[in-house]
């Protein structure tokens, strides 16, 4: 079973990467870009077909280690 994992930073917590990002297209001609968020994407191979088990596994591998809570909202996909 395929799983991907998108995080993000939450809103409010200053993205540096995001800003430097918005620059660089700006500097590109792109001038019609407002805002940049920069986020990670996470793609994971799991063994099983127990959907219910394999989401329960993911949100502690968020909670643990995938994303920092703190500052980062995390969505699960299973595909």
């Amino acid at each position: 079973m395929k799983a991907r994992v998108t995080v993000t930073l939450k809103n409010g917590v200053l993205d540096p990467q995001g800003k430097a990002i918005q620059g660089a297209l700006k500097s590109l001609g792109f001038a019609g870009v407002d805002d940049v968020r920069q986020g990670k994407l996470i793609e994971l191979e799991l063994s099983g077909h127990d959907r219910v088990q394999a989401e329960a596994d993911l949100k502690d591998m968020c909670e643990k280690l995938l994303a920092n809570t703190v500052i980062e909202n995390y969505r699960i996909e299973l595909i």
